[in-house]
């Protein structure tokens, strides 16, 4: 049996995204915890950093899916002390089945993780990219509208999150993103230059520009995310007020919102409140953040299924 990582959406493909989504949404629907596809198998869970909903759904995942799991801090492994990458990693596949991995470092120390040929890597969340954010994210777009084929209005930085989502619109037909961020502060060039090329190839669209002004009208989403990823600093002691017009208020949503009502809200949460998002429009009607959270867990069950299942 080959072993399946899942660091990028590019890797894993048009294809498997598909899957991953429509397994997220059987599972939502409670096709799933009648059998234990994964029983037999160990998930390590290693977080360098904090997280609230990640660690959860990967590590309730796992149990639910008959897994068993065992879990490192940040200090607990003996990379801290010396120990390579690819050393660590080569033991670590002579126990575990699947490693499931947080770090604000780059992609290409998931890929160090993934260099041997016996345990599945899974990037839970790196420097450029949170790829099972993105799955979670167009499952609940996909449970609302019942298809993707909606426009999506991205406000705010361009971290790993927005990535991941350009990254997984590229590669959905007929979905449109618009990305609209502080200027400095977008998605990196690199990224958004594999995400046009895969949008033509799979008749999507992607576009990126800074005017806050010129915001896009009847959008089918309006999506936000934590202007300090993960809490760090920005260089700049003046990026606050770059930042504070692309707040998402009650006002916005107004302006942006399909006639119908029918737009939706989302964020990858935690949310500063009062900052990105106002609270009217977190715990308002056309929210559905908590939803997108639950949303989590089913979308770490399916890709954990897609890394470990027979193939």
């Amino acid at each position: 049996m080959s072993v399946r990582h899942a660091i990028s959406l590019e890797e894993i493909g048009p294809q498997n995204l598909s899957k991953m989504i429509d397994d997220s949404l059987k599972i939502a629907a409670g096709d799933a915890g009648r059998t234990k596809p994964l029983a037999g198998t160990i998930a390590g869970i290693f977080f360098r950093g904090t997280s609230t909903r990640t660690r959860t759904a990967f590590t309730v995942g796992a149990l639910k899916l008959g897994a068993s799991i065992i879990t490192y801090g940040p200090d607990d492994l003996q990379i801290n002390t010396g120990e390579t990458i690819e050393d660590t990693a080569r033991v670590l596949s002579g126990f575990l089945d699947v490693l499931v991995i947080r770090t604000n470092d780059s992609i290409a120390e998931m890929k160090a993780f993934a260099a041997q040929d016996r345990m599945a890597v899974i990037n839970a969340m790196s420097e450029n990219e949170h790829p099972t954010q993105a799955i979670a994210d167009l499952v609940t777009i996909k449970e609302t509208f019942g298809h993707l084929h909606v426009h999506v209005l991205y406000l705010g930085e361009g971290n790993n999150s927005a990535a991941a989502l350009a990254l997984a619109v590229s590669m959905t037909p007929g979905m449109r993103l618009t990305l609209v961020t502080p200027e400095g502060y977008g998605v990196p060039a690199s990224v958004l230059e594999i995400a046009n090329r895969l949008s033509l190839e799979h008749g999507s669209s992607i576009e990126q520009h800074h005017r806050i002004d010129d915001l896009p009208k009847g959008v089918d989403v309006v999506y936000t995310t934590r202007w300090q990823t993960m809490g760090v600093s920005k260089a700049d002691p003046n990026w606050l007020e770059k930042f504070k017009p692309y707040s998402v208020t009650q006002a916005l949503m107004a302006q942006t919102s399909k006639p119908s009502g029918k737009t939706i809200f989302l964020h990858d949460l935690p949310a500063v409140r009062g900052m990105e998002v106002h609270n009217e429009v977190l715990d308002g009607p056309q929210s559905r953040a908590f939803r997108q959270s639950e949303h989590k867990l089913h979308s770490a069950m399916a890709v954990l299924q897609w890394c470990l299942a027979k193939h």
